[in-house]
């Protein structure tokens, strides 16, 4: 368990009470799931949401990680005999990994330098001459140690201010002052490496880059960043030398002498203190401390990329489902055709063939004679249409045929479909389809299902991040996965339809127990109630408790089975029932025995109002889809390519990706264009989340087409004459 002092600074953190700390890490200790606390511990924790409780868990690992690393560095010290009692005691009040290394760095082990050479030359003693900054001789002084290794006072000198520059490198109060100098007031500045001009032209931008670091959008670092590691860009990230170098004289040197008796020789000493300094600011505080920034930064700007690729992700997952209806879903294509597949309810594989309406066969009679006869064949209830490579040109083919009123067509985002057609996931549902079946099985099934299909492909190959290459991947698959594991179980998952894949990332289960519940399934038929779980192979009562409230049976012989109501909660909402002599059903069915419920009758040590309120929610829409239903989008009927843009033009657009600096919506032209900031509302929002969602409808005015870069820019901001003329 942590200790008080980090329950503390946690609590500080997130504005909450320490109370509600400590219950949450001893969940989270007890192996509870972050989806499982905030649902349905909420008098435990005071009501913590979900990214509160992730915040606490990622913090808690972050200090456990410190007081590892301060176990690390005590032994260190030990084991030289230089631990004493002040020393420790500064180590355990360190609460910042930082503060930590500062205070460890004298007695890191370190290579050769060029204070240890002047150390071995016995130059130490005048090294503590000089830093007194009081001696009235110091070059008279400095003569004492010329020896065999010491050739002259210059070099006697020279050698204590190596020693001096390294204990300033290595003094606590110096790097920490300096540390948030450079936080605050360093600027970022960037330049073409020589010679690289045109190679690096995508960087232009910032061939001649400046920027103050607490101001520069993390965007635009990771730019910087990029361009650097891939050699075009040369950059550096300090506050101003003199300024710098100031704060650290201000800290380690005396003030200047007045007295003209004593002041020329305590000058001479003084004048060596600043040259140690200005030494060890310029080889050794600022290289330092310039890494350390970078990578500060470069956390940030992470974190943010991180938070905006999660962001992207959560409202794809919870993009609105068709449901479960009979699909013909089409992966377009030109020379090798378009793969036409059509699925039942469930998404299972009906029928496959190909279609050739595109040059340069062009069999659009025969493709038109296929394609109806599939629908009439499988009583197929909508189409899907992947919007890649012919995508467009496949939609117009397609919405020339003739239907029957209900069908609709829909335009589904291709992102990450090959990758999961070429995966083993796919080779396991599909081992005796190609790739090309695979692919237009998936585009079918995202339409039914977004959550269920996307939850088979790596999060980074689905398209909706910023510079998630650049990122850090570990954390960056953390976020990513915390993402999953919150969506699954907020919309609940289908105990009896679900795939291993959908399972993995409900509460409390993981790969092994999915492929368990998947077992028992083929083995023993549908689940028929909950408590059947508990049959199932190494499905303990911990497991249980963990998933049973986001598992759905929706003919189970008990209603709350396809309720997000927890199995612990069943007694209660039946002595509810109980209360108002109605059975469980009649309770459900009527809203106006719900509203006769005293809630406040029902409050125990355990259950408290939050719970009882979810319940009373839950109890009104039993086993209900939280997400929208899916919705129809069209494209302007005449704009195939980016040749087909002209200035000024309104046109209907889908946001496809969402940015710190801007969207980028796709106007059907195989070529998203971008909606910088400034451009997607009069009124001002820091973010462009604040104003869009991802797949959002959107009117869009093109501002600037750039064929050759294949650049759109776009606008938003749109008279209303303009949207009505259009």
């Amino acid at each position: 368990m942590l200790t008080n002092t980090y329950v503390s600074l946690i609590a500080q953190s997130l504005d909450v009470k320490e109370w509600q700390i400590e219950n949450t890490l001893t969940l989270l200790a007890e192996g509870a799931t972050v989806p499982f606390i905030s649902r349905y511990r909420k008098e435990m924790t005071g009501s913590l949401d979900e990214v509160q409780i992730a915040e606490v868990k990622r913090l808690a690992a972050v200090f456990e990680e410190l007081d590892s690393r301060k176990a690390t560095v005590v032994k260190a010290i030990k084991e030289q005999d230089r631990l004493t009692g002040e020393l420790q005691a500064a180590i355990d009040a360190c609460t910042s990994p930082a503060e930590l290394e500062d205070i460890y760095l004298p007695y890191r082990p370190k290579r050769r330098t060029r204070a240890t050479i002047a150390k071995e030359k016995g130059l130490e003693p005048l090294a503590d001459v000089v830093m007194r900054q009081d001696h009235t001789d110091v070059v008279k002084e400095a003569q004492r140690f010329v020896t065999d290794a010491v050739t002259s006072t210059d070099e006697a000198l020279a050698g204590a201010r190596d020693i001096i520059a390294e204990r300033i490198n290595e003094n606590a109060r110096v790097r920490d002052a300096l540390r948030r100098m450079f936080r605050r007031e360093a600027v970022v500045s960037a330049s073409v490496v020589r010679g690289q001009d045109e190679a690096g032209v995508k960087y232009r931008d910032y061939y001649k880059f400046s920027e103050a670091l607490k101001k520069i959008p993390s965007h635009r670092f990771l730019a910087v960043l990029r361009g650097q590691s891939e050699g075009f860009l040369s950059i550096h990230i300090v506050p101003d030398e003199a300024l710098a170098a100031s704060l650290v004289e201000k800290l380690t040197c005396r003030p200047l002498p007045v007295q003209k008796n004593r002041g020329e020789g305590v000058w001479e000493s003084v004048k060596q203190m600043r040259l140690a300094v200005a030494d060890a600011y310029k080889r050794l505080l600022s290289p330092s401390l310039e890494t350390e920034t970078v990578n500060w930064k470069k956390e940030q700007a992470d974190a943010d990329a991180i938070n905006v690729f999660a962001s992207n992700l959560r409202q794809l997952l919870l993009a609105p489902p068709l449901g479960q209806k009979r699909v013909l879903a089409i992966d377009p294509g030109f020379r090798t055709g378009c793969k036409v597949v059509c699925l039942d309810e469930q998404g299972g594989l009906l029928h496959n063939e190909t279609i050739y309406p595109h040059p340069p066969q062009n069999e659009r009679s025969t493709a038109m004679r296929k394609v109806s006869a599939l629908v009439d064949a499988y009583k197929v209830e909508a189409i899907a249409i992947g919007n890649g490579t012919a995508g467009r040109e496949t939609e117009n083919f397609i919405k020339r045929i003739a239907f029957p009123p209900h069908l609709r067509v829909f335009v589904v985002s291709e992102d990450g479909a090959s990758v999961y057609s070429a995966s083993a996931i796919a080779r396991e549902e599909f081992p005796d389809y190609d790739v090309t079946v695979r692919g237009s099985v998936s585009i079918g099934r995202r339409l039914m299902d977004p959550l269920a299909e996307l939850v088979k492909i790596d999060p980074k190959s689905i398209g909706v991040g910023q510079y998630q290459h650049d990122v850090d991947q570990t954390k960056l698959k953390e976020g990513l996965d915390a993402v999953v594991e919150s969506c699954v179980n907020n919309v609940g998952v289908n105990l009896n339809t679900a795939s291993k894949h959908l399972l993995t990332y409900v509460s409390g289960l993981g790969a092994q127990l999915a492929q368990h519940i998947v077992d028992y399934r083929k083995k023993n038929g549908a689940f028929t109630d909950r408590t059947e779980l508990r049959k199932v192979k190494r499905l303990g009562e911990k497991a249980f408790e963990q998933c049973a409230g986001f598992l759905r049976i929706p003919a189970a012989a008990h209603p709350l089975d396809n309720s997000a109501v927890h199995p612990e909660r069943y007694a209660l909402v039946e002595r509810m029932a109980h209360d108002l002599q109605l059975s469980l059903r009649d309770l459900l069915d009527s809203k106006d025995a719900r509203s006769r419920i005293n809630l406040p009758q029902y409050v125990s040590g355990e259950v408290g109002l939050p719970t009882l309120n979810d319940i009373m929610s839950e109890l009104a829409k039993p086993g209900l889809d939280p997400r929208a239903p899916a919705k129809v989008f069209e494209f302007a009927p005449d704009i195939f390519t980016i040749d087909d843009l002209k200035t000024d033009m309104v046109l209907p657009g889908i946001v496809t990706n969402i940015t710190n600096f801007g969207a980028f919506v796709d106007v059907g032209v195989k070529q998203d264009g971008l909606v910088h900031i400034s451009q997607i509302t009069d009124r001002y929002i820091s973010n462009p989340s604040e104003a869009l969602t991802l797949h959002q409808h959107v009117q869009v005015k093109v501002l600037e087409v750039d064929k050759q870069r294949k650049r759109i820019q776009l606008s938003m901001k749109i008279p209303d004459s303009e949207k009505q003329r259009n």
